[in-house]
């Protein structure tokens, strides 16, 4: 009995913390993890990118918090208090203790059973409680993956690109636009400034000359060249501009001098994106 009372005490303070994360990041829409195989670039990137610990741990105990305490579960979930043993930190330099305590939301199957993860190892993507020793809020309610040695090295390999030396920065959107016509016809180049979370440079280049290809090229600090190469898929920089770009170019951004060449910086604008590709995400 005095080890129930211990665990609602317990549940009640994590709540307290858990509820205050900002809808942004603590939103019951999202969808519950699929195999880790299933799981995108985008998908890995958005919850390494958003979490200052990356902890693998091993849950230990596994306690269903009343619906009264649970606000925002969606549907179909349930949201557990775990306390887990901690296993390693995949990234993040804040020390944690061996055993962790967080709040987690689960899908529960048909029976209303969550899966089984007790004993399991798993990634959780959080953020450790000011005074509170042990304490994990995750940085979306459902941020904890089952792990397997595959979805390690991925993590490890994404991690390694955000904390690499200019890494590309978080990009929010086109701050400007422009087309400059060449001496020659169909030749010209359009650039496009992009505005970053960090106020850093990030700019993409597009070229076209007669009966070359089209080339164009990114750039994420103040040189902006053509001759540089596209960003692969599936790497930092193709993440930072395919998820995060607007579909459209914004009519006020473009700045380009005449009808002609505002409507070839939109061209080219259309085609970048084009070679971006979509953003596949399955946990947004």
């Amino acid at each position: 009995m005095h080890q129930n009372r211990n665990i609602i005490a317990a549940i009640a303070a994590i709540a307290a913390v858990s509820v205050a994360v900002p809808a942004c990041a603590a939103d019951s829409r999202a969808v519950q993890p699929p195999a880790s195989a299933a799981l995108s670039y985008a998908d890995l990137a958005g919850l390494a990118d958003g979490a200052p610990m990356v902890i693998r741990a091993q849950p230990r105990k596994i306690v269903a918090v009343e619906p009264e305490r649970a606000r925002g579960v969606k549907a179909g979930w349930g949201r557990y208090y775990v306390e887990a043993k901690t296993e390693g930190i995949v990234a993040g330099t804040q020390p944690v203790g061996e055993l962790l305590r967080y709040l987690v939301d689960l899908r529960l199957d048909a029976k209303g059973k969550p899966p089984a993860i007790k004993k399991k190892s798993v990634v959780l993507f959080a953020r450790t409680v000011p005074g509170r020793p042990g304490e994990l809020q995750l940085v979306r309610t459902n941020a904890q993956l089952l792990w397997d040695a595959p979805l390690d090295q991925r993590l490890r390999d994404i991690i390694k690109e955000l904390y690499a030396p200019g890494a590309a920065h978080q990009v929010t959107g086109v701050r400007e636009a422009i087309y400059v016509p060449g001496n020659l016809a169909g030749e010209g180049e359009s650039q496009f400034f992009l505005s970053t979370a960090n106020g850093e440079p990030a700019a993409l280049a597009v070229h076209r000359s007669p009966g070359q290809s089209v080339r164009w090229s990114a750039s994420f600090s103040e040189l902006v060249s053509g001759d540089a190469e596209p960003p692969r898929r599936d790497t930092l920089a193709w993440y930072r501009l395919a998820c995060f770009l607007p579909q459209q170019l914004p009519a006020g951004a473009n700045i380009s001098s005449t009808p002609a060449d505002r409507a070839a910086a939109t061209r080219d604008y259309r085609f970048v994106m084009e070679q971006l590709g979509t953003c596949p995400r399955s946990l947004d």
